[in-house]
């Protein structure tokens, strides 16, 4: 079986992720959640939980291991207007010239060029393909999953798995 899903025009849905961003970003219970908040198309909110402190550790490491090599703008959390709503990065990368282009945005509407996941025991496999799309589509050049043991996964625009990172080859293939 297959399932199809009627979306907007891409112009349509980012007009639409920008305002219910800044509808959301605005609400002081909202403000209070300590976890993940991200959008669906239709504007619905999907919770995840806090992130575990493993999670965080290799949020903070894959941050400040970009920010060193390739400087730039690493940024956790990082919100991204897809055609499936706003889906927040666990890590974007952003060099100077396109972060200058998106500062100032609430969400992103351009991704960044390297978005980061790193997963977590309730990831599923197709949850983490459908994001890889959704970041391609918006715009990211690579996108790199960190699994549960620290190992790095890199994909290019074609959605192609790639040894290492042509953005970044020196990053290491794993996360302690």
């Amino acid at each position: 079986m297959q399932l199809v899903i009627d979306l907007p025009p891409r112009e349509e849905q980012i007009a639409y992720n920008r305002k219910r961003w800044q509808e959301l970003c605005e609400d002081p219970q909202l403000a209070r959640w300590p976890g993940r908040i991200e959008t669906n198309a239709h504007g619905n909110i999907l919770m995840s939980p806090p992130p575990s402190g493993i999670h965080s550790s290799r949020q903070g490491e894959i941050t400040f291991l970009l920010r060193q090599i390739l400087g730039g703008r690493a940024l956790p959390e990082c919100p991204v207007s897809t055609i499936d709503g706003v889906r927040s990065a666990d890590v974007g990368w952003y060099s100077n010239s396109l972060f200058a282009e998106v500062s100032g945005q609430t969400v992103f509407e351009q991704a960044p060029e390297i978005c980061v996941e790193i997963l977590s025991p309730s990831n599923s496999p197709s949850e983490i393909r459908e994001k890889r799309k959704l970041y391609f589509d918006a715009g990211a050049r690579e996108v790199w999953i960190c699994d549960l043991k620290g190992t790095m996964s890199f994909f290019c625009s074609t959605d192609e798995d790639i040894p290492s990172s042509h953005l970044c080859p020196d990053f290491p293939p794993s996360i302690a």
